[in-house]
């Protein structure tokens, strides 16, 4: 287990993470898309919190996941005495902990518009997830197109259409970013890994994404691991 502190560019100091009484526990960068959910979405709206991580396919990760939640998952917010241990139960918490921080869009439709992609987000694209998995370091070009997968990519196609169809094309799903761009940030990752070819609108998206300050943090963070996973790391022919 290792515990690192934000950079304070995108976050405040530890000391105010520990005044806060936040923790999140997530798995390694280079691969938990989970992971990546949260922490981007309290990196970009600089909430302060201590990161604590939990490396996977080692011979004690159950063990350590455990250690935080029953669940056995990442990743795990610890707010003092209260455990959540869901992607999207965290960041629905956190929005209601900080709601000056506009974590969801303001106007009533789009939020819940919005909660409505995330959750679909949170509960399918299973074809996606099982042929497309995440790794960032990674170049798997034109791998994973089941037909299932392709299906998820035309249907996520069609969501970020619409979003951005509302907030115009040079704006992020709802205008500013809300946590439902960290939500489909390791969709983004995927899209980039895999080489899947989008519509323009769709791929300046993608790119936008990326280069926001708390993606871009994270994607960092991925590059400067240095544990493996070989089966996540070579795609079968």
């Amino acid at each position: 287990m290792q515990t690192t502190e934000l950079d304070p560019t995108l976050s405040q100091t530890l000391g105010n993470a520990e005044k806060n009484g936040l923790k999140l526990v997530i798995a390694n960068k280079n691969y938990s898309s989970w992971s990546m959910r949260p922490w981007v979405a309290m990196t970009a709206f600089n909430i302060p919190f201590q990161e604590i991580s939990v490396l996977l396919d080692r011979s004690d990760t159950t063990a350590q996941i455990a250690h935080y939640s029953a669940a056995g998952r990442v990743p795990v917010l610890l707010a003092g005495e209260t455990v959540i241990w869901d992607s999207l139960a965290i960041c629905e918490y956190l929005a209601e902990q900080f709601p000056e921080k506009k974590m969801w869009p303001e106007d009533v439709a789009a939020r819940a518009l919005a909660r409505s992609i995330c959750a679909e987000m949170h509960s399918g694209f299973t074809g996606v997830r099982s042929a497309m998995w995440m790794n960032i370091r990674a170049k798997f070009p034109g791998k994973g197109r089941t037909l299932d997968a392709q299906a998820d990519i035309g249907r996520i196609s069609e969501i970020w259409e619409n979003c951005l169809a509302l907030s115009g094309p040079s704006q992020y799903l709802f205008g500013e970013f809300s946590i439902a761009d960290a939500y489909f940030a390791p969709v983004v990752m995927r899209f980039r890994t895999y080489d899947v070819v989008l519509a323009p609108a769709l791929d300046a998206y993608v790119e936008r994404v990326a280069a926001h300050p708390a993606v871009a943090q994270w994607i960092a963070g991925a590059l400067a691991e240095t544990d493996h996973i070989e089966k996540y790391d070579s795609y079968p022919d």
